[in-house]
């Protein structure tokens, strides 16, 4: 199976899922954020810093349930990048 390139419109969505995070986690710990996920803290400083623009779905709800973050909030931030460059 060959993963087609993202295009610019799911890169620039992957940089606001990214901020959008950096930000609900405010000033608690990377790490312990990354552990409550199940994943690493490496993986969620490239998610945050959008060089990780397309997060597996099951990366963003442990995220979602870490950060108490609906998960439609998350998929809504996602989106409204989406639909800003299809505007």
């Amino acid at each position: 199976m060959v993963r087609l390139p993202l295009t610019p419109a799911q890169v620039e969505a992957g940089r606001r899922l990214g901020a959008y995070l950096r930000s609900a986690r405010a000033d608690r710990e990377l790490g312990d954020i990354a552990q409550a996920a199940g994943i690493s803290p490496e993986t969620l400083r490239k998610i945050e810093s959008g060089r990780l623009p397309s997060p597996a779905f099951g990366t963003v709800v442990g995220l979602s349930r870490a950060l108490g973050i609906p998960l439609q909030d998350l998929a809504d931030v996602w989106q409204s990048a989406a639909l800003a460059e299809s505007a």
